[in-house]
């Protein structure tokens, strides 16, 4: 009977899954030391009310969008501390020496990598900037749906905490960040690992979807007067780009996540080849969601490039028409591509050709862009503040995973480097040298515009150049590696292979980047530090061309006192160059009310992933009923929204121009 109420009450959770040898304890004591040190701190400074008020309840997509870059930046801890255990165990494990990772725990630890730095620091950092910049640049006081912003932005924080608390208790997937069957099915993962992945990636992954409808939305319909289409900023045509992938690509990952989760839960056969399921339709649906995510992530990047190199080379955007035409055609190309992941695989030669063709010619409207920016700095009046540094270093890095790509693109080579370091180095160019490049340039640069003051540039040079240098030693040998015959997930090798002195180049590239992330962090305690001395006074620090930057800094809650008319491409461009205009006239502007069941509904969806993990039934029955009673609730209640005054709004205005006289 005991034993019957232990099961209901716990499922298979036993204290055996909170025991951990000393590396993973290491990890488990620094996240519960870093938790206690911020509960601490925010006891002793009595800011809790000061968070739960302006922060963790607040429907403004700019606080909103900093809390998506507050996880992204602490994931990227997590990450990068995951890959500085993966290459020093691939720069110590060789002949007789096996490191300092069993092979199991270095495959958990190299899915978590992956399934980090994708789902939890790359889309972070994306719906992060989004967040901070759509409804500014196309004129709009607020996002089309603000509280399903909120539950999004908790959904993908309940992922985050589920892929953490995997670390504490039970333990990982060890099947790669994309979990291949049958590997992951229950005969080869029978533990909880395989589980933590599905429900982290399903919860987060739902968050992602509705954010994509909802920033598809703003943008369609919010646009202020006179913005039609092809006066968009080029950010905005690459979001609404990347928006689409993510309406059209993550229902398929829902799809398959939930057919894989049957699978292992009801003992379906939807992948399990002895059960008359497809392990291959598996692996075509997976890639038909991942091919266009690397898109979903990359295109806000090249807005971001575009946004960046005409602002600091004091220029007009070259080649607009051809800018737009070439996101469309690699949106639309994106999803005829996803075969090529599985060349090796036995599709036939028609099929592989028919995918090598597509992959080569989709390389061509991510060359227009190249360009386009090129002739942009030409002759233009360069300024190398630290965003263009980022671009500089991006088309760079960007161009040689490019070339690699067009490479493997042939399925003959293919053949030859698929499961081998040369794709693994291939992929991290792409989405270190051009995703997260370009979020780290979009970061610097719309800083001032959202905290009211900017970064310290020699910290961030410091930063990038540590960042650059550490990412082509940490690569670089890779694509020797990979050419050399070395394969993906290797933990271990022989010592007569020759290949230990590369690990060891790669290992030192990645403690460089580790001193580039700690620039970072000492250039943003050191901007706050001395703050007073780079106020923006002036709400256009960089001289910039888009509307956000004719509002204050930091921006108000409502972002517009007037929504202003768009007459051009380049809008605040053009109104800097206008005549002066009569003194506007204040309205009362209305937004959404703080509200906490964005967090309420995601702490129950969190329930539902925990107890779907662990077999715990009536936590996951209570999550769900839970979630869904928070809902309603929501959905009856008719007070939500306040007024600000159109008094408040002409005072507001009244101290910015004061402070910008002084």
């Amino acid at each position: 009977m005991n034993n019957l109420a232990a099961n209901w009450l716990l499922g298979r959770l036993t204290l055996g899954d909170f025991k951990h040898d000393l590396i993973q304890m290491g990890g488990v004591l620094a996240m519960v030391f870093g938790v206690l040190a911020v509960i601490a701190g925010m006891t002793y400074f009595k800011k809790w009310r000061w968070l739960w008020d302006n922060w963790l309840t607040s429907l403004d997509p700019k606080k909103i969008g900093i809390m998506y870059i507050a996880v992204a930046f602490v994931m990227l801890l997590r990450g990068i501390g995951d890959a500085t255990l993966l290459r020093t165990q691939q720069a110590l494990s060789s002949g007789t020496n096996h490191g300092i990772l069993p092979s199991d725990q270095f495959q958990q630890i190299f899915s978590a990598h992956g399934t980090i730095m994708i789902f939890f620091v790359a889309m972070g950092l994306m719906f992060g900037l989004i967040n901070l910049v759509v409804p500014l640049m196309i004129g709009a006081r607020d996002v089309a749906f603000p509280f399903l912003n909120s539950v999004s932005f908790w959904l993908f924080a309940a992922g985050m905490v589920l892929v953490n608390l995997s670390l504490i208790v039970g333990q990982f997937a060890a099947t790669g960040w994309l979990a291949y069957p049958p590997l992951s099915e229950l005969a080869y993962s029978p533990g909880v690992g395989v589980d933590y992945w599905i429900w982290a990636l399903q919860i987060a992954g739902i968050g992602s979807l509705l954010s994509g409808v909802n920033f598809f939305v703003t943008i369609i319909k919010m646009r202020a007067p006179g913005m039609n289409l092809m006066r968009m900023p080029i950010f905005i045509w690459s979001v609404l780009g990347s928006m689409s992938l993510v309406m059209f690509a993550f229902p398929i990952l829902t799809a398959t996540l939930t057919m894989l989760a049957l699978d292992r839960t009801l003992g379906m056969h939807f992948f399990t080849s002895v059960g008359g399921g497809d392990p291959m339709m598996y692996i075509n649906l997976i890639w038909a969601w991942g091919h266009p995510e690397v898109y979903i992530l990359v295109l806000p990047a090249f807005g971001i490039y575009s946004e960046v190199v005409a602002t600091y080379s004091r220029k007009r955007l070259f080649g607009y028409t051809s800018m737009v035409w070439a996101l469309a055609s690699i949106v639309a190309l994106s999803f005829l591509v996803w075969l090529h992941h599985f060349f090796t695989m036995g599709a036939g030669a028609n099929v592989n050709a028919f995918f090598g063709i597509m992959t080569a010619v989709i390389a061509i409207p991510t060359g227009v862009k190249v360009f386009n920016w090129l002739f942009t700095m030409f002759r233009g009046r360069i300024t190398f503040a630290t965003p263009m540094l980022w671009f500089l270093g991006f088309i760079v890095t960007f161009t040689i995973g490019g070339a690699a790509g067009v490479l493997m693109s042939i399925p003959a080579i293919d053949f030859q480097v698929h499961n081998s370091l040369f794709l693994v180095a291939h992929f991290h160019t792409m989405i270190v040298g051009g995703v997260v490049f370009g979020y780290f340039a979009g970061f610097t640069y719309w800083f001032p515009k959202i905290f009211g003051f900017r970064l310290n540039e020699r910290l961030g040079t410091y930063a990038f150049r540590c960042w650059l240098i550490g990412f082509t030693l940490a690569f670089t040998p890779l694509y020797i590696l990979g050419l050399m015959g070395a394969t993906r997930r290797l933990d271990h090798y022989d010592a007569s292979l020759g290949w230990q002195g590369l690990f060891v180049v790669a290992g030192i590239g990645v403690l460089i980047i580790l001193m580039g992330i700690g620039f970072q962090i000492l250039q943003m305690g050191y901007s706050i530090w001395k703050r007073h001395e780079t106020i923006d006074t002036t709400g256009d620090p960089w001289d910039g061309r888009t509307l956000e930057w004719s509002v204050p800094s930091p921006a108000p809650s409502y972002n517009f006192a007037v929504i202003p008319e768009v007459t051009d491409r380049d809008a605040w461009w053009a109104i800097k160059q206008a005549k002066p205009i009569a003194p506007p006239t204040y309205e009362d502007i209305e937004l959404p009310k703080n509200t906490p069941f964005g967090m309420y509904i995601a702490a129950g969806a969190f329930a539902v992933g925990f107890g779907f993990v662990w077999h715990i039934w009536w936590l996951a029955a209570a999550g769900l009923l839970g979630a869904l009673t928070m809902i309603i609730i929501r959905s009856t209640d008719d007070d939500t929204e306040v007024t600000i005054t159109a008094e408040q709004v002409a005072a507001d205005q009244a101290a910015y121009a004061k402070r910008r006289q002084t």
